[in-house]
């Protein structure tokens, strides 16, 4: 069966993180993503973290599977015209070189559009366009604490904190994927292309909404009642770091289980919300809070919520995580083991269901990546090991009409990788 997003071609200028995981998510559901990459280096998240000699490093294979590398010098004439002809064939354009490099290039939007009217050029920024630090270099945590994540992120006594999440990155590639996937659409009833930009302060802005909601609430009441400040503690006028409490207004924590002495993630998360308090009530062995309106309101226990959470943690004190998310559920209470990398790296279940996925490599053997977190009826999305450096250059440029004798001379004036 045919892919999606087959017949659609997306020429890769990202390197790092937002941009490829971006075009790998597009090349999974079937785009023919091309990857042009410096002569004779390539992407940096190639030898980045190497831990196998002359092997790409796990950062780059993990984020441009599915992919074809092209090594293309575009400051010379002849890499010129290449990416001439492949803006001409191509449907879009991805990249995240900092600004005015494009248009230095050569190939500013307006010569883009020159040559291909209904190219979409998509493009990863630091801040939006017209922002003050629109200049700045900005990376993975620098846009976590530009977006508000790293503010509200942490204990209240201590430093803001940032997330092993990639807020920043790949977080901005999944948004710039949907911007690419809605201009295409737009593209079908047009007949245009468009410029489409993501801004990885944005995207982080875009998971923190729930915090600028209660910013607009402690401006209108001097409080936030599901924090752990509240009742006992004081409010400034921002919002402050929360700890682990649920953000929904639904109060929730990081419990101790069984183990935790020896184990750092012997933890589970248990949440606590309003219809499931006879459920905890009874399966804690404490029915007599079912009744007591001392405990049988959110707002009666809010004063009294890490006295509920410690009569848990003690209920906990001998079983695994395990034991006890699988005692819990039956009684229809939200909570997770807290999971290490090595045990989602082995858990069964992921590897069923895709989510996690081994990936055979040229050189680098087998390994472990992720697979696509949106499941289809009628899709199996296949992945690929990333591509060696170069490894579809002649292929690519066979495609667009170059002769063995030319390609050949290409490699000779190190237009292409020698």
């Amino acid at each position: 069966m045919s892919k999606p997003l087959e017949g659609i071609k997306i020429i890769d200028f990202t390197h790092v993180q937002a941009g490829p995981a971006c075009t790998q998510l597009l090349a999974w559901f079937g785009a023919d993503v091309i990857k042009v990459e410096r002569p004779g280096s390539g992407d940096v998240t190639r030898n980045q973290l190497r831990h196998v000699e002359d092997a790409d490093a796990l950062y780059f294979t993990m984020l441009n599977s599915n992919k074809r590398s092209l090594e293309l010098n575009t400051k010379t004439p002849e890499g010129k015209e290449i990416l001439e002809k492949l803006i001409k064939e191509s449907d879009v354009m991805v990249e995240n070189f900092g600004p005015g490099a494009l248009d230095r290039m050569g190939f500013s939007w307006e010569r883009i559009q020159e040559l291909n009217p209904k190219m979409i050029l998509a493009s990863v920024k630091g801040f939006s366009e017209g922002h003050r630090y629109s200049d700045l270099k900005v990376y993975e945590n620098v846009a976590q604490c530009a977006g508000g994540a790293a503010s509200t992120s942490g204990f209240w006594d201590g430093p803001p904190t940032v997330s092993g999440a990639a807020l920043g990155d790949s977080n901005t590639g999944m948004h710039l994927a949907i911007g690419i996937l809605t201009a295409l659409m737009a593209r079908d009833k047009t007949g245009k292309g468009q410029k489409v930009a993501c801004s990885m302060t944005d995207a982080v802005l875009n998971l923190t909404r729930v915090k600028l909601r209660d910013q607009q609430r402690l401006d209108a009441l001097g409080f936030l009642e599901e924090y752990p400040q509240y009742p006992h503690g004081e409010f400034s006028d921002t919002v402050p770091r929360g700890g682990n409490a649920g953000g929904g207004g639904q109060p929730g924590w990081v419990l101790k289980c069984k183990g935790w002495e020896t184990d750092p993630n012997a933890y589970i998360y248990f949440t606590i919300q309003d219809h499931a308090w006879a459920p905890i009530c009874k399966a804690l062995g404490r029915e007599e809070w079912i009744d007591d309106p001392a405990y049988n309101t959110p707002r009666g226990r809010q004063d009294k919520i890490f006295d509920v959470f410690a009569t848990i943690e003690d209920w906990l004190k001998d079983k695994t995580k395990y034991e006890a998310v699988d005692y819990l559920r039956k009684f229809d209470i939200p909570c997770a083991p807290v999971l290490s990398m090595k045990e989602i790296s082995e858990d069964p279940d992921l590897r069923a269901s895709g989510t996690i996925v081994e990936v055979e490599h040229k050189k680098l053997g087998k390994y472990l990546t992720v697979g696509s977190p949106i499941k289809f009826s009628d899709l199996k999305v296949e992945i690929t090991g990333s591509p060696l450096l170069g490894e579809h250059t002649d292929e690519i440029l066979s495609e667009l009409g170059y002769t063995p004798e030319q390609i050949k001379q290409m490699r000779e004036k190190k237009v292409t990788a020698a």
